[in-house]
């Protein structure tokens, strides 16, 4: 599946009513269609019978909650996206369908919250974490945070410094700040630098911004690592191969370099030969190409159309058996629906 505008992803905005998929077949093969053959409808609903999507405006934080069918509690997750901002919830109410609690969060870019990514304060994601862990619905001790790209290394910041958090899952995640100051408390950590120099731009005008970013391990730009050796929890990476936003492999073996370095436990990392930055739900075309708000221009993602597929559909088996596995203590059984 390609988008007809360049540079276009597929999300799913309102996760109330179904994507309508309409099949047509066609004689012969190519650009030019001969004679219609058949053709049919195909629905995907999101919201499974009876999970609940809830608003949330408490305090501060912006918000949806997603409850499963019957009678609780059930495991909590928060789930973060990354640059785009807003509020998706797609992901979130999906895995709602498999029996957690998840909180889709929005940090930036909607209703009253920052419109830009300059800074960040981890009392706002505290306060998520505590409305999850007081939450009659959603099963202690403590509960899990799933994020994507810069919602990765800001689930690892969660993880660092705040109380409650069992199990933390990145999909081509940073284990260093990256694209804002992070505050909490009377902590700061600064971005990691960049090099535009850095970036490559070919005839297509589409930028590849793999080598952009500086080194966390070398000067200054130590200061913007992560102290998830401060975590008590346990981590799973998952990682494209192919990522082209960053390099989310290096990111997965540093991260465990130091959790082992200071006698934590090896987080499992689970890569993908072929797969690029943005791993979704399974089923969703992959994104080769769109805008990123912070580099102004389109950038490559990466990931190779099949692998990547296939990676989305194994990715998304393995993050609910990992929170299975820590927010419950039950493996899971494998079942491949949405």
């Amino acid at each position: 599946l390609q988008p007809q505008k360049p540079f276009w992803r597929l999300v799913k905005r309102d996760v109330q009513s179904p994507f309508l998929l309409q099949l047509d077949v066609f004689e012969g093969h190519g650009e030019r269609h001969g004679r219609l053959l058949a053709q049919a409808q195909h629905e995907r609903a999101f919201l499974r019978d009876g999970v609940r999507r809830i608003p949330v405006r408490e305090g501060r934080i912006r918000a949806t909650l997603f409850l499963p069918p019957g009678d609780g509690p059930f495991p909590g997750i928060i789930d973060l996206y990354g640059t785009g901002g807003g509020l998706p919830e797609y992901r979130a109410c999906l895995l709602a369908n498999h029996g957690f609690a998840v909180l889709a969060l929005a940090f930036y870019s909607y209703e009253d919250l920052p419109k830009g990514m300059k800074e960040f304060h981890l009392e706002y994601f505290e306060e998520a974490v505590n409305y999850m862990l007081q939450h009659t619905q959603v099963k202690g001790p403590g509960i899990g945070l799933l994020g994507h790209s810069k919602g990765g290394d800001l689930c690892v910041s969660m993880a660092s410094f705040l109380k409650g958090i069992t199990a933390t899952a990145l999909i081509n995640g940073s284990v260093a700040n990256v694209g804002a100051v992070l505050r909490y408390k009377d902590i700061t950590i600064p971005p990691l630098g960049m090099n535009p120099k850095r970036i490559k731009v070919g005839k297509s005008g589409i930028a590849d911004i793999i080598d952009a970013l500086n080194s966390p391990l070398e000067g200054a730009d130590q200061q913007s690592f992560i102290p998830l050796e401060k975590a008590e929890c346990c981590f799973l990476f998952i990682v494209g191969q192919d990522d082209h936003n960053w390099k989310s492999e290096f990111f997965a073996v540093e991260g465990s370099k130091r959790l082992q370095a200071h006698g934590k436990e090896k987080p499992e990392i689970v890569c993908y030969p072929g797969a690029g930055h943005y791993i979704e739900p399974p089923f969703f075309p992959m994104c080769a190409a769109s805008m990123h708000l912070l580099i102004g221009k389109p950038v490559m993602w990466g990931g190779e159309p099949k692998a990547h597929c296939e990676a989305q559909i194994d990715a998304w088996q393995q993050i609910q058996a990992f929170f299975r596995k820590h927010l419950t203590g039950k493996p899971s059984g494998t079942s491949s629906k949405l």
